[in-house]
């Protein structure tokens, strides 16, 4: 995903992370992208880290660190955690949407391999107006 795209779910991601297990931000970090936002930014992260303990979602201390300078840890509070639930209560009704967009999708992209587009190419009912360029292009596209 990329950045902008992690942008909005960084909260989420970050409470689950922290739910699973307290740390620090570096650590966070790296985990985002065992989690496949490799391109959150970290100053991002660090933003989101701060807003999420401003709200009383997280708690922090500082943590000695046997190879350098003390780092803040970071912890989820009960507020926190309803906080995570909800979101996955959200998410959980994302994932219905976007599974119903991908399938729709399937069936199109599917039928556009075979020329057969319900409606037609341009034709009544497929929201595709004749001469928009649309057919050619969008072919080929969904064939490569």
């Amino acid at each position: 995903m990329s950045g902008s795209d992690v942008r909005g779910l960084l909260s989420p991601f970050l409470l689950l992370l922290i739910c699973e297990r307290p740390g620090h931000g570096y650590d966070l970090i790296e985990r985002l992208a065992r989690l496949g936002a490799s391109d959150a930014e970290p100053g991002q992260v660090y933003r989101a880290l701060r807003s999420l303990e401003r709200a009383g979602h997280l708690a922090s201390d500082w943590v000695a660190s046997e190879a350098g300078p003390a780092r803040r840890r970071y912890e989820l509070t009960t507020g926190g955690m309803a906080e995570l639930q909800a979101w996955m209560r959200r998410l959980t009704e994302v994932r219905g949407l976007l599974e119903t967009c991908l399938d729709r999708w399937t069936r199109i992209s599917s039928a556009a391999d075979t020329h057969d587009v319900p409606g037609g190419a341009g034709g009544r009912g497929s929201g595709v107006r004749e001469g928009s360029g649309w057919e050619e292009a969008s072919w080929a596209r969904t064939r490569r």
